[in-house]
């Protein structure tokens, strides 16, 4: 089984790499898949962004690559020749966004489902824009970002 797991990470955050380490032990192939052009500002270009999360992995896990692509992530997956896609859940509102998008998707690609994974409680408040936005204003966020997104988003901010 091959799953596909699309995101902006801009930039990873620990609760990306819980989601990563979890869904690794339930699919033979996990791809990471960079989205390219969101239409959401972004901080990190598309390679900065890989780059962080090859570097967050470490080379821990042997069934996750990271790629970059562009266009919708259901015909992504279909070229992947993936059959799942992975989507993570936090508290609150990310039930309902999943959710419709994940309707359209099978509306788009029949033969392609969404697996859900809660987010472990320790990371339901964590978000990219959240970690961006406390960095930005010098707060500390050790223990949600691994130590390299941390380093770059100093270096971003300086």
């Amino acid at each position: 089984m091959k799953g596909i797991y699309p995101g902006t990470f801009d930039p990873v955050h620990n609760g990306h790499l819980d989601l990563i380490l979890r869904a690794s032990k339930l699919f033979d192939h996990l791809t990471v898949a960079v989205y390219s052009d969101p239409s959401k500002n972004v901080l990190f270009s598309p390679d900065e962004r890989v780059n962080l999360l090859i570097d967050s992995l470490s080379n821990k896990i042997k069934n996750v690559d990271v790629v970059i692509f562009s266009g919708l992530a259901v015909e992504f997956a279909k070229n992947q020749k993936a059959e799942f896609i992975l989507r993570g859940l936090r508290a609150g509102f990310d039930f309902e966004l999943e959710f419709e998008m994940a309707l359209m998707w099978k509306k788009l690609q029949s033969d392609i489902d969404v697996v859900c994974l809660m987010s472990s409680l320790e990371f339901q408040f964590v978000s990219s824009s959240r970690i961006k936005e406390v960095a930005k204003l010098g707060g500390n966020i050790s223990g949600l970002a691994p130590n390299n997104v941390i380093d770059a988003l100093n270096l971003k901010f300086k």
